[in-house]
């Protein structure tokens, strides 16, 4: 007779059978990729540049369904609660994973626990921008300025919760300013009013930024990057700059329900980073100003564990809780 012991071994052996040859199969049918934002939105063009080159690769269409609402985190509630087999994934960036949850009180989900990261796609940094009226041409000639006007001076953002909000408080407990944050419903007029003179400064990425300084319509005081932009290596980064410890770079991503299968979560990666290593994707996401990331899921995890830490400390130091 066969023991009970080697019954359950057997059983357990058949089982990790069919999931292996599951993900060797794998995928059988279209994948679904919730975007947690707008259509024409910057996560949704990064989603359709990098699945574009992923369908070939895994042979398989990617169907993109947008879910915009509470700075990303209806969408990924929706992706952590789907089911674990590989066909729904979360088009994920800093929102989702790092600071969605840190500033609003109830998501239902846990970043941590609730996803299997899978691939970074890129980083993108943030310009520091004054309107050419400010009276500051350095990072430190706006800090003496606004500790000389403490509560006057203002910073522009997309909305709270947003990464140029954190951003700003992030300046101002690195920097011990007092200026007033003034949040937008979205990027555009965030910026517009910097420009017409609103408000004196915003963070924004340099593909919008960028421009307007060549313009004159902003200038730039410095960088959020680590290193100098090479489209604007002139501009200092924040560390240069004279604020220590200032380093900011947003991502995206792409992250699974828990529970998916590991030899799943290996062959998505490895398409993502096949398909940022095309030169027509790295091509486009230059224009963007992203920074391809190529690297293995635990490289993602290592870089997200680091900046929920980084984001965690300025949500509770600037006391920032959105219901």
């Amino acid at each position: 007779m066969i023991s009970r012991r080697a019954l359950v071994a057997g059983l357990a052996l058949g089982a990790a059978g069919i999931e292996r040859a599951r993900a060797q199969a794998y995928p059988t049918k279209p994948i679904k990729l919730i975007v947690p934002f707008a259509p024409g939105g910057p996560a949704d063009v990064m989603a359709r540049i990098v699945t574009q080159r992923m369908s070939p690769i895994l042979g398989q269409a990617f169907v993109l369904e947008n879910r915009p609402g509470a700075g990303g985190t209806i969408g990924a509630r929706a992706a952590a609660q789907a089911e674990p087999d590989g066909y729904t994934l979360l088009m994920a960036n800093t929102s989702t994973l790092v600071i969605g949850p840190a500033v609003y009180k109830n998501v239902d989900y846990d970043p941590e626990k609730n996803f299997a990261p899978i691939a970074a796609f890129g980083t993108t940094s943030n310009l520091l921008v004054v309107n050419p009226a400010v009276p500051a041409k350095t990072v430190m000639e706006f800090v003496a300025l606004a500790k000389a006007r403490p509560g006057t001076l203002s910073y522009s953002s997309p909305g709270l919760g947003t990464p140029p909000h954190l951003i700003g408080e992030m300046f101002k407990l690195r920097t011990g300013i007092d200026i007033v944050h003034v949040p937008y419903k979205g990027g555009g007029q965030a910026v517009s009013d910097v420009v017409a003179g609103q408000v004196q400064m915003t963070f924004e990425n340099p593909s919008v930024s960028l421009p307007l300084v060549r313009s004159g319509q902003v200038r730039a005081l410095a960088s959020t990057s680590e290193q100098r932009n090479p489209e604007a290596p002139e501009i200092p980064t924040m560390i240069e700059a004279g604020v220590p410890d200032f380093v900011s770079v947003s991502f995206t991503g792409l992250a699974a329900p828990a529970g998916v299968a590991a030899d799943i979560i290996a062959r998505l990666n490895a398409a993502v980073n096949q398909s940022l290593e095309s030169p027509e994707a790295r091509a486009v996401l230059t224009k963007l100003a992203v920074e391809p990331k190529i690297g293995s899921p635990a490289d993602f995890s290592a870089f997200l564990a680091k900046e929920r830490d980084k984001w965690g400390a300025v949500v509770k130091a600037a006391n920032i809780r959105i219901e």
